[in-house]
């Protein structure tokens, strides 16, 4: 120990240069591990927001972090360069003052300094001022990448060379999955952290979720559609019409898969007052009435449409009611634009719908009453379970493809760490289930 200070003592103007010379590598090694920090962990939203109020520091790290690799290559670049300087300078002054032993000195010594004021210290302060801290280093930052940018690419085009070399992708994820990826994750560790209310969540999600997901997935089954059989009397059309809960019927002529029009009430009624309105008998103003003439021509959809794509095409052609028909042309379904807002929003009932909030029913044995039709998404959204919906669309879909059968009333199945039993089956079909989590 005191053969150090007495060195120190003795020190000449050149070992004081290379002192100043390390501090000052040492500051700039600081500045860089703070600035790769920084402007990579400042949200791209954020500094949107600060750009578009006319931070113009805010503008440059957003330029900046649209080229993360390029970025990252130069801050290492820089940083590396003034770190191995500093390191040989340092054991070139101690080797000087203390001799051979000096380079195990200057190793410990650099170590400590480097660890605490080019590391931790400056890295530490990124993390708690993210964006604040990009947006100050953006300016010499960018600067920085222009001086290296030639030989980052060179470095760059190495590297993907033996990536590719070895089988490795040297290309990264698409940037619009990646980003979707990067939000979805922020909303659901939101709602963990208590940020988000589950209502909040689902909303958020269902919205990210639109272009993932397919027509088929949500559609009404054929088998619930209510059709109007166009050879009816107009009267029993009308009847028909007034009695049901939709406003939009499909009307078909002599087969069910032949889909002929649709009609709509307020255009039906429209037609009617109009009639009457020219004093004719009732009887014989309805008889003269031709539906199919009143009738929207109908509106048919691939089953495999994006609920996404669906809805641009909805407000695009503003129309709210399609048909969803297979690559045959077969009816499979009908669609709405309710039933993709539903998605985002949740169920959305007026004074006409019949409200059977069954999921919320459970019993003394802790088990829901869940219909057979429900959907595994909705039911997933209702009790925050993971009931995978990869094979089957609905929940008895689930079932019947775990069973590999058609169960019958009473029978139980447990998968998924959750129990299924069978209450109700209409022919083929299985209409009603009590569902539980095993835990």
């Amino acid at each position: 120990m005191e053969m150090i200070i007495g060195a120190i003592v003795n020190l000449d103007t050149a070992s004081w240069v290379t002192i100043g010379a390390i501090v000052a590598l040492l500051v700039m090694s600081a500045f860089f591990s703070g600035s790769e920090t920084a402007l990579t962990a400042a949200s791209r939203g954020k500094l949107h927001g600060m750009a578009d109020k006319g931070s113009s520091g805010a503008a440059r790290a957003l330029n900046l972090t649209e080229d993360t690799e390029k970025l990252i290559g130069a801050i290492l670049l820089g940083n590396n360069l003034v770190n191995i300087l500093a390191a040989s300078l340092a054991t070139s002054l101690f080797t000087r003052l203390l001799g051979e032993g000096g380079v195990a000195i200057a190793t410990l010594v650099m170590t400590l300094l480097v660890l605490i004021f080019a590391e931790v210290l400056p890295k530490t302060y990124a993390i708690n001022h993210t964006e604040t801290a990009a947006t100050k280093v953006s300016a010499p930052i960018q600067v920085l990448v222009m001086l290296l940018s030639p030989i980052v690419k060179a470095v760059q085009w190495f590297v993907g060379g033996l990536l590719r070399l070895f089988g490795g992708k040297p290309d990264g994820d698409d940037l619009s999955e990646a980003a979707q990826e990067e939000i979805a994750g922020a909303i659901a560790l939101g709602h963990r952290e208590g940020t988000f209310e589950k209502d909040a969540k689902d909303r958020l999600l269902g919205a990210l979720d639109l272009k993932d997901r397919e027509v088929e997935e949500i559609m009404l089954h054929r088998s619930n559609i209510e059709m109007i059989d166009v050879g009816l009397p107009a009267q029993d059309i009308i009847r028909i019409c007034l009695e049901s809960a939709y406003t939009r019927l499909p009307l078909f002529k002599d087969d069910p898969e032949n889909i002929v029009g649709v009609v709509h009430a307020k255009d039906l009624l429209r037609s009617v007052e109009r009639l009457l309105r020219d004093g004719k008998n009732r009887a014989d103003a309805l008889a003269t009435m031709d539906i199919q003439n009143i009738a929207m021509e109908p509106y048919f959809v691939p089953e495999t449409t994006t609920l996404d794509d669906q809805m641009r095409e909805f407000l695009r052609r503003k129309t709210h009611f399609a048909l969803v028909v297979d690559e045959y042309g077969a009816l499979q379904g009908l669609i709405t634009l309710e039933d993709i807002l539903e998605e985002i929003v949740g169920e959305i009932t007026d004074e006409h719908d019949e409200i059977e909030d069954v999921w919320a029913q459970k019993d003394e044995m802790g088990d829901y009453l869940v219909d057979g039709g429900a959907t595994i998404r909705d039911i997933n959204r209702a009790h925050d379970w993971n009931l995978p919906d990869d094979e089957a669309n609905t929940v008895a879909g689930l079932v019947i493809h775990e069973a590999r059968m058609i169960p019958q009333p009473g029978q139980v199945f447990s998968f998924h760490g959750m129990r299924f039993e069978v209450v109700e089956r209409e022919q083929n079909r299985v209409t009603l289930m009590k569902v539980r989590p095993l835990n």
